[in-house]
């Protein structure tokens, strides 16, 4: 059996385990109970160690070595396959077996716990396993051989060749340019109309209408299914099983419905990856920020915009006759894009998102550079809440306890939001240059939108990386003039 083959059929096993622990994480955070975990944990060690097996065996070490010798004569895609290949194998063969299959546990168990604390708001709960998962990740870089700073490690993990250099970058020209933007708008913006955000809205017609949307956007229901989940995300093994959640707070009606259109974004992008790449390592979108870039722009440049509810007010308003009785289109357009300084990163308007975003950034900088420990972690998150938004959580649970990501060990992953809302206003830009956004979304043909994402950006999976597609789609690498310009053009409009 030559190279390929053999890579081939270790893969496929690869694949099977894989799928078979994306099953079990999505029903762990949709509907499994919980006295579930600790048997379910056990089981999970078993098949994590399985995989670890088949990712390091020698075997597997002499296909994937192997054709990395002779990549110039495989053809381009095969090439980025192996790279990618040999990347996660280089990492992989240095950690030892049962360090892993440890810390793929304690993930297993971090989640739930993580939802528990914060629904106790009991900090103490979830702090030793934050400090463990904290120091896996920093044991786990040191055996890698790379002259790397530690947290540029993270990074490129989720982002292919982004650093802290690249990262600051880009946050300082969002501190520069759009930042006193943002406090300008806090301080002397237009405040709306009437503000029923707060009012009651009943759950299961919250949950009516984000069927509703399914169907408005296009998604196809023979792939793929809503559920809901304390935090709101995206599941797939492949593009015909595509699965997301939302969540449904009465008292603040807005967060179902973008959470469902922002999720809905990122299944749309899965659902449309080419079939052909199923069976390879380049299934599934190429990069957290340029998945984010899909998920930002369905929920912000498609879900909150006027068009949109022109065609969708009616529908929403007869689910809730008596708390819409006196608004009109123009004050609901504006409540969706209400500014205000907030503690919770998911329910943050567009317009402050990117600076909740910054101070995760900078306190995961400062973590994986010993600057500070996890005991640190609520003190200084409320010193840079109060830095940038002029507020202080609380308690834990609208603090450092909101977010999912560090219990699923995700360290590296929040710069990619503020990234991929970037990556979204730049794709925007050349976006408009070809078809009518507008237009297609006040007719509601979000499915002319969708065949052209399809066609630019979500068939080549990961057969191509985020510059590839930024340079092939717009003509320049990463530029983020183009966010910081969409942000001042919308809301200038809007609020002053």
């Amino acid at each position: 059996m030559d190279l390929l083959a053999k890579f081939r059929e270790i893969q496929e096993k690869q694949k099977s385990y894989q799928y078979v622990l994306n099953i079990i994480g999505w029903d762990s955070a949709t509907e499994a109970p919980g006295a579930a975990f600790p048997r379910r944990a056990k089981m999970l060690q078993f098949v994590t160690g399985e995989l670890f097996k088949l990712g390091v065996n020698e075997e597997y070490q002499q296909a994937v070595y192997g054709l990395f010798e002779q990549l110039d004569t495989l053809e381009d895609s095969v090439q980025r396959e192996i790279k990618k290949a040999k990347k996660a194998l280089d990492k992989l063969t240095k950690i030892p077996e049962n360090e892993f299959v440890e810390y793929q546990t304690l993930v297993g168990l971090s989640q739930r716990l993580w939802e528990e604390a914060k629904e106790k708001n009991d900090w103490d709960m979830f702090k030793g396993n934050l400090e463990k998962l904290v120091d896996y990740n920093r044991k786990f870089i040191t055996y890698f051989d790379t002259d790397k700073e530690a947290y540029d490690v993270l990074l490129d993990d989720y982002e292919e060749g982004m650093d802290m250099f690249k990262y600051d970058k880009f946050f300082n020209t969002l501190k520069k340019d759009l930042v006193p933007f943002v406090r300008k708008v806090l301080k002397e913006g237009k405040p709306l109309d009437k503000d029923f955000t707060l009012d009651f809205f009943e759950a299961n017609k919250q949950k009516e209408f984000c069927e509703y949307l399914i169907d408005v956007l296009d998604f196809d229901r023979t792939k793929g299914l809503m559920k809901e989940s304390v935090h709101p995300f995206t599941w797939n093994t492949h593009p015909s099983d595509v699965r997301f959640t939302t969540r449904y707070l009465e008292n603040f009606v807005f967060s179902s419905i973008f959470a469902a259109i922002h999720e809905l974004g990122h299944a749309t992008y899965e659902q449309q990856i080419d079939e052909k790449w199923n069976e390879t390592g380049l299934s599934g979108g190429t990069s957290m920020g340029i998945h984010e870039s899909q998920s930002r722009f369905y929920e912000n440049v498609i879900g909150r915009s006027r068009e949109f509810w022109e065609v969708h007010y009616p529908a929403f308003k007869e689910l809730f006759p008596e708390q819409l009785k006196d608004v009109t289109l123009d004050d609901f357009h504006r409540a969706t894009n209400k500014v205000e300084a907030s503690f919770v990163r998911v329910e943050a308007d567009e317009l402050t998102y990117p600076l909740h975003i910054m101070l995760r950034y900078e306190i995961e900088r400062m973590l994986f550079s010993n600057e500070i420990e996890v005991d640190d972690l609520p003190r200084v998150w409320s010193e840079k809440m109060v830095e940038y938004l002029g507020i202080e959580p609380k308690d834990y649970a609208d603090g450092v306890l909101q977010d999912v990501h560090w219990s699923a060990g995700l360290f590296g992953y929040f710069p990619t939001y503020a990234l991929g809302s970037a990556y979204a206003a730049q794709f925007y830009y050349t976006m408009m240059k070809e078809i009518d956004i507008d237009e297609l979304v006040r007719t509601n043909k979000i499915k002319d939108i969708n065949k052209w994402l399809k066609e630019k950006i979500h068939q080549f999976g990961s057969s191509k990386n985020p510059e590839e597609l930024l340079v092939d789609i717009t003509g320049e690498k990463f530029n983020p003039k183009y966010y910081v310009k969409y942000l001042i053009e919308k809301y200038t409009k809007l609020y002053l």
